[in-house]
């Protein structure tokens, strides 16, 4: 549950490798403990001895990485490789140091590498909860400062927050899961818990609170049902499981999750299309009727629409459009006999009111953005929807001179001016369904 919380903020950090690199860090210090310790005399195989090498060896594992960082021109992934590869290297050397001694011997040092979570005791498990109602806590104390650190440190330096100082409590939290986690999963696989957890529970929401509860959630869960099945069933340990249990989770989120999962992602992606080719299909129906009726009058009636002149309106094929028909039918919008279509009197308010917003929007990319009135239609498709309010009603009161109901096409654009002046006039050729009045 720790783990995930705090790979939450490791994540947004864009520091998801760090609690690799640091368990990879804590091999050499648990090495050098247990030599101390045999010529100390004292109990080579005390928990709380490696473990306090373990953490001495990770932090100078998060100096290293965070000088290289501020003191060189190195990227952090590079860093990042670099200290897990030195560190891990060390490590492994002093194991073949620890075998070939006469006193003491390596046997149960391994565990610290692919951990030994049947065999843990009582003791183990008190460190570990001491150690996860620390980290929790921390979390939620510091969880302002936290959340401000990993989406806007430059913001955050500027407001007087001590960055540095948060960075190096995030790390110091890293660092304590990372040491506690070894007796469950070991060294090599204890960036899945500060990883999986946090990066499954970001397909369920965007908010970070959420995102942290969410993340303990797996992580636990992941970690009960890792253990319970290993348990379960012979020859299966304990913190693979551990570990396929939070792929498994992540696959299920990633899938099914409600903010970025795929399947939400698709069926947004099929709602939104079927809403353009709504949009589209009325505003063609009504643009043919525009384009053959000369008054707003006539406008509202039902005017028969043959679908051959429908379909050669647009770059849709013909499966798409009769799908599209086949809706707008259902909701009343259109009446379609398989020959013609016509507008209901819904229809007609539907398809006036889509077809004014988009000439809104296109007298705004031609207006601000100097699009060419040839590709204005297209890109108005593809930005329409985000206007601010106070841009449609200026845009509003550019056209006072047009109908009350719906403006003319601006497709066609005619530009006059003067070789003595820069400046020119720009005039709307107004479409047949509108006076030759002056826009």
């Amino acid at each position: 549950c720790a783990a995930g919380m705090v790979g939450s903020f490791t994540l947004l950090r864009k520091r998801a490798l760090m609690g690799d690199a640091l368990s990879h860090a804590t091999l050499p210090g648990i090495c050098l403990a247990f030599l101390v310790a045999t010529q100390l005399g004292y109990t080579t195989k005390s928990l709380p001895v490696l473990l306090l090498g373990a953490t001495l060896s990770g932090l100078v594992g998060v100096g290293a990485i965070l000088a290289l960082g501020h003191l060189t021109k190195l990227k952090e992934d590079t860093a990042l490789g670099a200290i897990l590869s030195v560190f891990f290297g060390a490590g492994m050397a002093l194991l073949g140091v620890i075998q070939n001694m006469q006193s003491g011997h390596a046997a149960g040092l391994e565990s610290f590498i692919y951990g030994k979570t049947a065999s843990m005791g009582y003791q183990d498990i008190s460190l570990i909860t001491w150690a996860a109602i620390i980290s929790i806590t921390t979390c939620l104390i510091f969880f302002k400062e936290l959340k401000l650190l990993c989406f806007d440190d430059e913001f955050a330096v500027s407001r007087g927050y001590p960055v540095l100082t948060l960075d190096v409590l995030l790390m110091s939290m890293v660092v304590l899961i990372t040491i506690v986690g070894l007796q469950a999963v070991g060294l090599v696989l204890m960036i899945a818990l500060l990883v999986i957890p946090a990066a499954a529970s970001r397909f369920w929401t965007e908010r970070l609170w959420t995102m942290f509860v969410i993340s303990g959630i797996i992580g636990a869960l992941s970690s009960m049902s890792g253990a319970g099945i290993s348990a379960l069933f012979a020859k299966l340990p304990s913190g693979p499981m551990i570990v396929l249990f939070c792929t498994f989770c992540f696959l299920t989120s990633m899938i099914l999750g409600t903010e970025k999962g795929l399947l939400g992602k698709t069926l947004r992606r099929i709602q939104l299309n079927r809403s353009i080719d709504r949009q589209h299909l009325l505003r063609g129906l009504y643009e043919i009727v525009e384009s053959t009726i000369p008054t707003q009058q006539k406008l509202d009636e039902n005017a028969k629409i043959p679908f051959a002149d429908l379909l050669a309106l647009r770059s849709w094929s013909k499966s798409r459009l009769l799908s599209a028909i086949e809706r707008a039918q259902s909701d009343r919008l259109i009446d379609y006999d398989g020959v013609v279509l016509n507008l209901s009197k819904r229809g007609v308010a539907e398809a006036k009111r889509l077809t004014h917003q988009h000439r809104l929007w296109e007298l705004y990319l031609i207006t601000y953005a100097e699009l060419a009135p040839g590709r204005v239609d297209r890109e108005a498709d593809n930005i329409e929807h985000v206007l601010e309010p106070e841009i449609i009603l200026e845009l509003e009161d550019l056209l006072k001179s047009e109908t009350p109901d719906i403006i003319s096409s601006p497709h066609k654009i005619e530009v006059s001016g003067n070789n003595d002046d820069s400046s020119a006039s720009v005039k709307l050729l107004l479409s047949p369904a509108t006076s030759q009045g002056e826009n």
